[in-house]
């Protein structure tokens, strides 16, 4: 699967992507959320992992453009404890599901299980 990180944090970027490179998965990373919509549209990546605070475009933002021209798109939103309005927001605007910092390894497989099944039902 080719997945794309979008988060301004090099340290949890790199983590993630180890983490799924492990997991024999394809791994894109972006540091900045302007640029998530450019590496989506050449990549077609199966699967984003976005980060909701991000300081130039939040995550939902850049998330609802993504979603504006590839409605099929596979987005799981990332966030620290505490931030469930913006999870039930992101959730309400197109994310399939989302995982709070730091990553619990089930749960990211959990996300990329259902973004397959989501995948394959289509």
């Amino acid at each position: 699967m080719n997945i794309l990180i979008v988060d301004d944090s090099p340290l949890f970027v790199s983590r993630l992507k180890a983490f799924l490179i492990d997991h024999q998965h394809e791994v894109i990373t972006c540091l900045k959320s302007p640029e998530a919509f450019e590496l989506y549209k050449v990549h077609q990546s199966h699967l984003v992992f976005m980060d909701i605070l991000m300081p130039d475009l939040d995550g939902i933002s850049a998330m609802k453009q993504i979603l504006a021209s590839y409605p099929q798109a596979k987005i799981v939103i990332m966030s620290s404890m505490g931030q469930q309005s913006k999870i039930i927001e992101a959730t309400g605007a197109g994310a399939i599901d989302y995982v709070t910092k730091p990553f619990e390894p089930r749960k990211v497989l959990g996300a990329i299980e259902k973004a397959l099944s989501q995948i394959n039902n289509t």
